[in-house]
């Protein structure tokens, strides 16, 4: 074939040419002058960003006659060769179409001869990931400890999928999504030289619809410049790149904000007799008002709009659009997307949240709003021209005593936001029993889990700590939980009704925060050792164990902790 496409035409013979990746071709041009070169590397990155084509000007700088050199001169024979593909020992290895072990064997059998033509062997292997894990494992070794003369680039666009273990004996690169400024400005550079006649913001669509790659922006201009005529113009870059016109997406926002329906579902309709993608049009519609957002709060960033030109239209339907409606638009939007990635009928979805975006409650609500908004606003006004009044005139002495009187009891308020029943829990601690709490904790999970959600989420740092054969406490970590938890008559309802069912009888429930609960235990155990004392006089019956080991050690030996 005679004509070549221009991503072949125009890939990178030099690291300057890289557009885009200057930490990549950087590090490897000092590595080159110093002479520091690794025996392996792993370029990642997504697809389109020069790894191949960087792999390829690295193995010509390498055996570049000139060397060392930061770039290959492309004049000597081994610079020729390689960029023609006849050099045997630069070999470029699709892991794609050869991922099984004998074939990753045929090439490593190969690895241990001397290279014929060149200084250095390399491999390329492209696709690195879909290498099998024999194939893996029968590179393993010899990527570790490869011939002097030998040297390895791999190249993936998912990392992730290849064993630690080979990652960990390369020097890895990762490769960026290049920015929409720089693929443009290398699209200006080859229209230029080609000689062919091109708007600017064409190329901009062109750039933006590429999503940061390379090769797919060029692949999207080669198929523009064949449907152009004389000029690639903007409805020429539209229609290749399947994307919506900005002219129709203010015409669809101007049918949302004035909540023209008809006009929104007839423009619809146009768009898909045009042969537009359904899900592409909503991501212009969703980044159409990113932009808006963007221009209406940050007005200087024109760089960051993704989208848009500024023309006056735009900027027209911006003036007229509230924030909080755009905010509105693009979550209803972004939600539309989501739908409509899992369902055989995208159209339906799209019908509706066009409907919805005409008739939507925001517009109203705003206009409603807005004579309780501005009477609010009056009323302020008026309390700050008292309070200045009163300021300047003095405050009467009933109004500074009615002002200081609450503060007196501030601190006991804010002291204990909650107060425990600690008479009940000293009732159920008399009464309480390891087989009763055993009963409650063996059923807490199930509890919990017949709970509504808001009613289980106070629960989520609490636990039974005691309990008797009719009432049990629970320990709640924070003490705000707990006071809302025993402040809740339907949470308490809902406990005992749970605990009811699962264990046939009926408790009553009391809580106490973490911090309350140790200083009530030690209170109660004192008042029954206390209690016990009275009782029992100072004629106390030791138990069995303690006597004896008073025998065996000695009385002055022995101490007794409770």
């Amino acid at each position: 074939m005679a004509y070549q496409a221009l991503y072949r035409v125009w890939r990178p013979q030099t690291f300057i040419d890289v557009v885009g990746q200057e930490h990549v071709t950087k590090t490897l041009q000092n590595a080159l002058l110093q002479q520091k070169i690794s025996h392996a590397y792993l370029f990642s990155g997504p697809r389109g960003t020069g790894k191949t084509s960087a792999a390829k000007i690295l193995a010509k700088a390498i055996n570049c006659e000139r060397s060392p050199v930061s770039e290959p001169c492309n004049e000597c024979a081994a610079c020729l060769g390689i960029t023609n593909g006849t050099i045997p020992d630069v070999l470029e290895f699709d892991a794609a179409s050869n991922s099984r072990v004998e074939e990753m064997r045929d090439v490593l059998d190969k690895v241990k001869f001397a290279p014929t033509s060149v200084n250095y062997k390399v491999y390329i292997i492209d696709e690195v990931h879909m290498l099998s894990i024999s194939a893996f494992n029968a590179l393993l070794k010899t990527l570790e400890e490869p011939p002097k003369h030998v040297i390895f680039i791999l190249a993936t666009t998912e990392p992730h999928k290849i064993p630690l273990t080979i990652i960990s004996r390369c020097q890895r690169f990762d490769f960026r999504r290049i920015t929409a400024g720089s693929i443009v400005n290398r699209m200006k550079l080859i229209v230029e030289e080609t000689g062919i006649d091109c708007d600017d913001r064409a190329l901009q669509m062109i750039a933006r619809a590429a999503e940061g790659g390379m090769r797919d922006a060029l692949s999207l201009l080669d198929q523009a410049i064949s449907y152009s005529q004389d000029r690639v113009t903007v409805e020429d870059a539209l229609t290749v790149t399947g994307s919506v016109s900005q002219g129709f997406l203010n015409k669809l926002a101007l049918a949302f904000q004035e909540g023209d329906v008809a006009s929104g579902l007839e423009a619809l309709d146009e768009l898909l007799f045009h042969g537009k993608d359904p899900t592409r049009f909503i991501e212009d519609l969703i980044l159409f008002y990113r932009d808006m957002l963007l221009y209406k709060t940050a007005p200087n960033l024109e760089e960051s709009l993704e989208r848009v030109m500024l023309d006056d239209e735009f900027r027209q339907m911006a003036e007229i659009t509230p924030t909080g409606q755009i905010y509105q638009l693009i979550d209803l939007l972004n939600k539309t997307q989501q739908e409509m990635r899992w369902t055989n009928h995208p159209r339906v979805f799209l019908e509706v949240a066009i409907v919805k975006l005409c008739q939507r409650e925001g517009k109203q609500l705003d206009q409603a709003e807005s004579p309780q908004l501005n009477q609010l606003l009056s009323r302020i006004e008026q309390l700050e021209s008292e309070l200045q009044h009163l300021k300047a005139n003095g405050v009467a002495p009933a109004v500074q005593e009615a002002a200081q009187q609450p503060q007196k009891p501030a601190p006991r308020t804010s002291k204990k936001a909650f107060q425990p029943a600690v008479g009940k829990i000293n009732e159920v601690l008399k009464q309480a029993t390891k087989s009763d709490l055993n009963l409650i904790k063996t059923n807490w999970a199930e509890m919990r889990a017949g709970l509504l959600k808001s009613q289980a989420a106070l629960l989520n740092d609490a636990e039974p700590i005691a309990a008797s054969a009719d009432a049990f406490i629970i320990k709640f970590k924070h003490d705000m939980i707990c006071q809302m938890a025993m402040n809740r008559s339907d949470f308490l309802e809902a406990v005992i009704a749970a605990i009811n069912k699962l264990t046939g009888k009926r408790f009553l429930v009391l809580g106490v925060p973490e911090d309350q609960w140790l200083p009530i235990r030690e209170e109660f155990l004192n008042s029954q050792h206390g209690e016990d004392g009275e009782n029992s006089g100072t004629t106390k019956e030791e138990e069995p164990h303690i006597t004896e080991a008073k025998k065996l050690f000695g009385e002055e030996f022995v101490e007794i902790v409770d």
